[in-house]
Parts: structure tokens; sequence; C-alpha cells
């Protein structure tokens, strides 16, 4: 019996060796997937993707994007970024901070080129102008430089359903945009000259990371959306091109081979979306961004 309980346990310890083995290589191997050989210079690729500003399963995780941007600008082996952008924009404040650590990376002195995807615009547009450099297929949909804020006024609805809307404040425009009464033209103002400050935000952006004169660009920065090739012959993009042709021009510009070594994002595995694929529960999952207007009405968005 004893001789019998000794096997069992070598059975047990050589198993737990070999499992811990196989973890150990799936890691590995997964380690060198996502960022390539170890060792010598890289170029990093970062993927902006989504609705900047809102919720899973649409919306871009800003605090990751920057916090990745943070970890490449402090990492010596990494010697330039490509910026992957497919997003049609998004809430103001995080696409500004997503803008900001893209400009800290160049003040590290590391180049920085913007890939644009199907859709790079108003607040993708945005962060692709903190970039040196920016490739653009000639039918990416990019652009749609301005602000908008959408309220409703269901005040005529309210009151045909007999619902009577109760507001208790202090401070005269604590409530501006309430749903269940008209604007005021002083309301409207005042949040005009807010829409009008964000954009001239925007616009100082765009004329400063693309060398250009703020007046140049308000001729074409009238929320429309142009295709890349239009871009370019606009100065909005530099070169028509894929994220192939972006980093092999981010490599130049680093002084790397034409072929570097490339980090590519690490794709973390979901049980929460894998169900939700598997179950066909996708079309629900589209209804949601649509809400947040109702949370955060001033948006870079076509």
């Amino acid at each position: 019996m004893a001789s019998r309980g000794r096997v069992a346990l070598i059975a047990l310890g050589v198993g737990a060796a070999v499992l811990v083995a196989f973890v150990v290589t799936i890691w590995l191997l997964i380690a060198v997937t996502d960022d390539g050989l170890p060792g010598g210079a890289k170029v990093a690729v970062v993927e902006v993707e989504g609705i900047i500003g809102a919720d899973a399963p649409r919306g871009l995780d800003t605090d990751g994007v920057i916090r990745v941007l943070g970890e490449y600008r402090d990492d010596p082996a990494v010697r330039a970024v490509v910026l992957r952008i497919n997003s049609p924009g998004g809430v103001v404040a995080p696409t500004q901070e997503i803008f900001t650590a893209v400009r800290r990376l160049r003040e590290a002195k590391k180049p920085v080129v913007a890939s644009l995807g199907s859709v790079a615009a108003s607040g993708g547009y945005y962060v692709a102008v903190a970039a040196d450099r920016i490739y653009a297929s000639p039918g990416t949909l990019t652009g749609s430089i301005g602000v908008v804020m959408q309220l409703a006024n269901l005040e005529g609805l309210l009151k045909k359903v007999g619902v009577e809307y109760v507001v208790v404040k202090a401070g005269a425009y604590k409530d501006v945009g309430n749903m269940a009464r008209a604007m005021t033209p002083e309301e409207r103002r005042i949040l005009q000259s807010l829409l009008d400050d964000v954009y001239d935000q925007f616009i100082s952006a765009v004329a400063d990371g693309r060398g250009l004169d703020p007046q140049a660009v308000r001729a074409f920065a009238e929320g429309r959306i142009y295709s890349g090739r239009q871009a370019q012959s606009l100065k909005m993009v530099d070169d028509l091109g894929g994220l192939e042709d972006a980093i092999e021009a981010a490599a130049k510009m680093a002084g790397l081979p034409a072929k570097p070594k490339v980090i590519y994002p690490r794709r973390r595995f979901s049980l929460r979306e894998l169900l939700r694929n598997e179950l066909g529960l996708g079309p629900v999952s589209r209804i949601l961004p649509s809400l947040e207007t109702l949370r955060t009405p001033l948006y870079l968005m076509p």
C-alpha cells in the first residue's frame, strides 16, 4: 500500500510539472507572438478602435491606450509607435487625453505615425494630428472636424401622457438642456459658446499638428467627411497607404531596418465576448452606445 501511495504521489508530481511546463510554454509563445522576438529595437502598434469615451462593447478603453502609450514612451526597446485608428470619434476630454499622450511620446524623441483605417473621423482624426505623419487609404473616411451636442425636447410628449416634470434647482442655468421644456435663447447662447470654444480647440490642434494656418483649416473644417484621397489634397494626411506602409515609415524615421521587429496589440481573451458571439447577442449591444448621448451629449463625432 505504501509503495502504491508513493507511485501515486510521483505520478501526481510529474503531472503537475508537465502542466506547469505546458502553461509556461504557452505563455512564452504568446509573448513572442505579441511582442516579436526578444531583444533589439522595435516599432510598436497601438490600436485606437471604437467610440472614444463610450462603454464596452463598442467603446475604446481610453485609459488602457494612454497606459500603453506611457509604457512605450519609457521602454528603450520601442523606438517608434504606429497608431492604428479605426474610430468615428467620441467624447471630447478622453480624445484630448489620448492626443496629449501621443504628444508626450514625440517629446520623448520617439516618432509617431498614424495609420487611418476604415474610419478615422472627428475625434479619431483629432488623435491622428498629434502624430508626426499620417497615412490613410484612398477610401478611408476621415475629417468631420466639428463638435455636436444633441438634446431632446419632450415637452409635448410629456404633456400628452400627463407627466409633469418638476425641477428644483440652485443656480439659474443648472438645468440647461432640460428635456421637459424648450430651450431659452440665453441657454442656447451659452451652449453655443461652449461648442465654439471646443471647436476652436479642435481647429488649433489641427493647425498646429499639420502645420497649417488656422484660417486654412476653417475652410475645410465644416463637419464634412472626406475620403483619404481628398484629405491628402487638403494636406490633412501626408501619404496614401496602409498599416504596413505606416510601419515602414515609422521604422525609417527611427533609423531602423525597413522590416523592423513589430510589437502588435495583445488580444485579450474575453469569456463575455465569446458567449455574446456564440449566443448571437450582438444586436442588443449595438443599441447601447446610442444611449450615451443621454449622459454625455458633447461629442466629436460625425
